[in-house]
């Protein structure tokens, strides 16, 4: 906690003054966690002092949105670097959302326990942002983004968070998250030099090379980068008592169709979505159970016993292959390549089709989807005739645009 009042001091955060009449300073108050590594030790221990968010829009706060990046953008970089053999590095900024400048007249009460002696009854006129206020977010992104934009990188033109430094030949990216940050480059020195220049102006923790971002495990070698969460597979067998169960081949069998089984028993609501959840999250880095997951993700309304059995399905096939994952191999192309397909009237409710997609960068995966499709189709012409020329276009299409907004600046 002191060092956390210390940084409040470095950083100008704040200004004691006297109540301003008709304004309600906004509460505070302490909160604690640990941050873990890849296994699961704790790495270090935070306190920070937020806001309560008793804060209103118009008065103490206006605009609040702020960008991350997606894991098909992560799975790009990852692809990328993996290709032209750049050495992922990353940091995080401690206290981050207290670099970021507010416009807006906020006011707090003085923190539990440290209160003024000589002035108990003063408040403080926020200088920065504070953890808790809405607009912090968005705070600290402009002012990381402003900080990169005038030491000479350019953003990408659709993935905001993705930024690239070219000089003299040599090639510098930065993938934020919000105040995670990942980068390479072709040049040491200039990776180097970038994480000097990050230290200078923010108080960072350099990490070294990246191997474990959003729990997701990242083993880069010579032969490319391999991406995995076999630890969070582990943790979740183990969270739903799973892990002394018997290993199954397949994520689902292949003659069982699951539909509402209105006659079946009931489950718990809560229970299962807190199982389907993990798994859906899980698909970051396992397209095999893409399928599986979102089909028995439509039952979260009203579970029963088959969808239970189904979901329990998917983790005694996760036993089993706990430590699947992507290979993204060096040296392969960038050249990208879209695959799609569909059922017919799969869908035991509605008897929609479910549309199936990939796409690659050369020999990388980058992306995949499962999903019913809106419409029902009357044939199976219509059925896949019209999912690769509308669905997939939309989808090959976005893919493409953060593709081409993480090279466009190196062609």
């Amino acid at each position: 906690m002191h060092e956390e009042l210390e940084n409040f001091e470095r950083n100008h955060v704040r200004d004691l003054v006297e109540h301003p009449p008709n304004r309600r300073p906004i509460g505070t108050k302490w909160v604690f966690k640990n941050k873990r590594g890849e296994d699961g030790m704790v790495v270090r221990n935070k306190a920070r002092l937020v806001a309560r968010g008793l804060s209103k829009e118009g008065i103490d706060y206006e605009e609040t949105f702020a960008l991350v990046a997606r894991l098909e953008a992560i799975r790009i970089l990852l692809a990328f670097a993996a290709s032209k053999g750049f050495k992922l590095q990353q940091m995080d900024v401690k206290f981050a959302f207290l670099n970021g400048f507010i416009e807006e007249e906020v006011y707090v009460r003085q923190p539990p326990g440290f209160e003024s002696a000589r002035f108990p009854d003063r408040v403080y006129k926020l200088r920065k942002a504070l953890y808790g206020l809405k607009q912090a977010p968005r705070a600290w992104y402009d002012r990381l983004k402003s900080f990169l934009l005038k030491s000479g990188f350019v953003m990408g033109s659709v993935d905001k968070t993705l930024f690239l430094l070219s000089r003299g030949g040599d090639t510098l990216i930065v993938q934020i998250y919000v105040d995670d940050i990942i980068f390479g480059g072709s040049s040491h020195a200039l990776v180097s030099s970038f994480a000097e220049q990050m230290s200078r102006e923010f108080e960072m923790s350099l990490m070294g090379e990246l191997q474990f971002f959003l729990r997701l495990q990242i083993k880069q070698g010579l032969e490319g980068t391999f991406v995995h969460q076999a630890k969070y597979t582990r943790d979740i067998l183990k969270k739903f008592n799973m892990g002394d169960s018997k290993p199954m081949t397949t994520p689902m069998s292949t003659n069982t169709a699951l539909d509402a089984d209105e006659d079946g028993e009931e489950v718990d609501q809560k229970e299962f979505r807190g199982m389907i959840g993990p798994l859906l999250y899980l698909t970051a880095t396992r397209p095999d159970i893409q399928f599986a997951v979102c089909l028995c993700a439509r039952y979260q309304a009203s579970p029963r016993t088959s969808h239970r059995q189904a979901v329990k399905r998917i983790f005694r096939y996760l036993k089993f292959t706990p430590e699947l994952g992507l290979w993204y191999f060096s040296g392969s192309s960038l050249f990208l390549r879209g695959f799609s397909d569909a059922d017919h009237a799969g869908c035991r409710i509605d008897r929609k089709s479910t549309s199936g997609t990939c796409q690659l960068l050369g020999t990388s995966l980058v992306s995949w989807s499962s999903r019913r499709q809106a419409s029902v189709s009357l044939s199976t012409t219509k059925r896949v005739t019209g999912w690769r020329c509308v669905d997939n276009a939309l989808i090959k299409g976005e893919i493409e645009s953060q593709w081409t907004g993480l090279i466009a600046f190196l062609v």
